[in-house]
């Protein structure tokens, strides 16, 4: 008698984890996505813009064209260097929060997953 009660509180339990860790799973993978979509967008702000690097030789061109006084010994003497790029900390500290919320969203897909195959063979 008592093993009956217990079967069919477990067998209640289990249906209970699976249907909770189908939840876990499909908010988790709702959620991947949309911060996913906001990483692309986020992580341009780590990089260099390809325009600036552009303008700074078009500008340098420019002017070595305009001056006709400069000689091509002192041109290659003295190359222009283009600025070195650093990212702003706020996006450094913004794209860190994004990766790490990815990184938890996914870890816990992942339990939520290894949770249902324990429920089934329990």
């Amino acid at each position: 008698m008592y093993i009956n009660m217990t079967e069919g509180e477990d067998e209640k339990m289990t249906n209970r984890w699976q249907k909770d860790a189908d939840g876990i799973i499909i908010f988790t993978g709702l959620f991947s996505a949309a911060l996913a979509a906001f990483l692309t967008v986020s992580v341009q702000d780590l990089k260099s813009n390809p325009q600036d690097t552009t303008v700074f030789y078009l500008a340098n061109i420019y002017q070595l064209l305009a001056d006709p006084n400069i000689s091509r010994a002192s041109i290659l003497a003295t190359p222009a260097q283009l600025p070195v790029f650093s990212p702003p900390n706020s996006a450094v500290l913004v794209n860190s929060l994004w990766f790490l919320s990815l990184v938890i969203s996914l870890t816990s897909a992942l339990l939520a997953t290894m949770l249902q195959q324990w429920a089934r063979r329990y």
